[in-house]
């Protein structure tokens, strides 16, 4: 038993814990309407935080994989707003709490202790691998066939073909899938090697952490040993400068031993803003692979390959309407296969064209009104008479910083892009920046008519 004062401590943690998820609920409940806050979200219940992980339980494995797909990464941003100290959140089952590891569904970067891609334990610093994502589940078509084989060289290859491999795409294209697929193949293959695969964020967090605790001889030894480093997001550490100095080191010293390195970003290295010279210059070194749009022929396969997984039986005529209406990227597209087939078997309706249509009202809707982020950046520097660089730029002057909290709040409204990406698309701000854009304008609404009409006008006519 724990001290009197322990057992405060914790009560309070509780508490606070308690208080976070009830605005971020909240929120949440908002975004995604009461039909569906009741069928997901109202059976959640939060558990604890450990590690900077949130761990949240739900009553049946299925709901935890529908949740898992479609809320976990929101959850996450949205916890980050009502707490920094939150890197990631953790959907389990309620019956599998205290069971094995194996029975529990793969996560991002919140098992805890995780280990390396070889089951050398590697303190929590390897992020676990979707067992769903490897070679032979990866659908191939001419917009990522040259990625593809470029990854199915680095993880079949004996030796260093490449260095680095840098894949680069839109949100939800497959990079992240090929990244686990190459760690996969070489978990699978020779086993005696070591991979470490992480997201830039949580490179640099350790790295703040090692500068901390003044301990970064074992930060160095820690990255500096793998065969294989495998670095998700680089575009994260943009704009970090001591992140990136020591990023740099350690692509030398591995490349140097003749290990493996594997990067993704959502950019090239040449277009990535805020990066070191000779950093962009290491990257454009090895092989550059990039994954375009979809096709319409791959989305259907996609789609055909999907449905048998889940064993459904999906009419073609349905399978054919998502791939021509969904073409953003190939996460939406799943989900939105994923949404149809758990609605059928919820209310035991077979699918058709009309239940599909009728299941997705919402995001056939989003996907009719497809607006870009650019195209709202440029309607409102017109409508305020400012350049569209001053989007970009850091000029803090009112008659520019409204106008780009108005761009940002409506990117948030009229686009299906995260918090983070926004920011990005604004000069490479953080996603808070954008959070308070988007409450600022909300609050100008209210008690500023004009504005308000201002707002709305701009509204109607990217919608139109």
């Amino acid at each position: 038993m724990g001290s009197t004062k322990e057992r405060a401590e914790a009560q309070d943690q509780n508490q606070d814990l308690q208080t976070e998820w009830d605005a971020v609920s909240s929120r949440l409940r908002a975004e995604v309407g009461e039909t569906a806050f009741q069928s997901w979200l109202r059976p959640m219940r939060v558990r604890e935080c450990r590690d900077g992980t949130v761990q949240i339980s739900v009553p049946t494995r299925f709901m935890r994989d529908w949740a898992t797909a479609h809320y976990e990464d929101r959850l996450t941003e949205l916890w980050r707003g009502e707490n920094a100290e939150v890197s990631a959140v953790e959907i389990v089952v309620q019956a599998d709490i205290g069971a094995p590891a194996e029975n529990a569904a793969p996560k991002k970067e919140a098992e805890a202790p995780a280990t390396a891609a070889n089951g050398r334990s590697s303190d929590g610093l390897c992020a676990p691998l979707d067992e769903r994502f490897t070679f032979d589940q990866f659908v191939v078509g001419k917009p990522n066939e040259f990625a593809y084989a470029a990854a199915r060289r680095v993880g079949e290859a004996a030796s260093v073909p490449f260095n680095p491999l840098f894949l680069y795409g839109g949100v939800g294209l497959g990079k992240t899938h090929l990244m686990h697929a190459i760690a996969w193949h070489v978990r699978t293959a020779t086993p005696e090697r070591t991979v470490l695969y992480l997201s830039a964020e949580k490179f640099m967090y350790r790295f703040i952490r090692a500068l901390r605790e003044q301990n970064t001889v074992d930060f160095k030894e820690q990255f500096r040993s793998v065969d294989v480093l495998m670095i998700d997001d680089v575009q994260f550490i943009a704009g970090k400068d001591s992140t990136q100095e020591e990023f740099f080191h350690t692509f030398n010293a591995l490349v140097d031993q003749g290990r493996q390195i594997v990067i993704s970003s959502d950019k090239s290295p040449s277009d990535l803003e805020g990066m070191e010279e000779r950093l962009v210059s290491r990257l454009n070194c090895g092989l550059v692979a990039d994954i375009h749009a979809t096709t319409y022929e791959l989305r259907l396969g996609i789609l055909q390959s999907k449905a048998q997984k889940l064993g459904a039986v999906v009419p073609t005529k349905v399978l054919e309407f998502l791939a021509h209406k969904i073409t953003s990227n190939v996460r939406e597209l799943e989900g939105a296969l994923n949404r149809v087939v758990a609605h059928a078997q919820l209310v035991g309706r077979d699918i058709s064209l009309e239940t599909t249509q009728e299941v997705l009202h919402d995001l056939l809707r989003a996907n009719d009104r497809r607006v870009t982020i650019e195209e709202i950046q440029k309607q409102v520097a017109s409508h305020f008479n400012i350049r569209v660089s001053d989007m970009h730029s850091a000029r803090r002057a009112r008659s520019v910083a409204r106008p780009r909290q108005v761009a940002m709040y409506l990117a948030k409204q009229l686009t299906s892009r995260s918090l983070p990406e926004i920011g990005r698309k604004f000069g490479g701000r953080d996603h808070t920046t954008v959070m308070h854009a988007v409450r600022k304008v909300d609050e100008l609404r209210e008690h500023d008519s004009g504005f308000n009409e201002d707002v709305e006008l701009l509204r109607r006519m990217l919608e139109g």
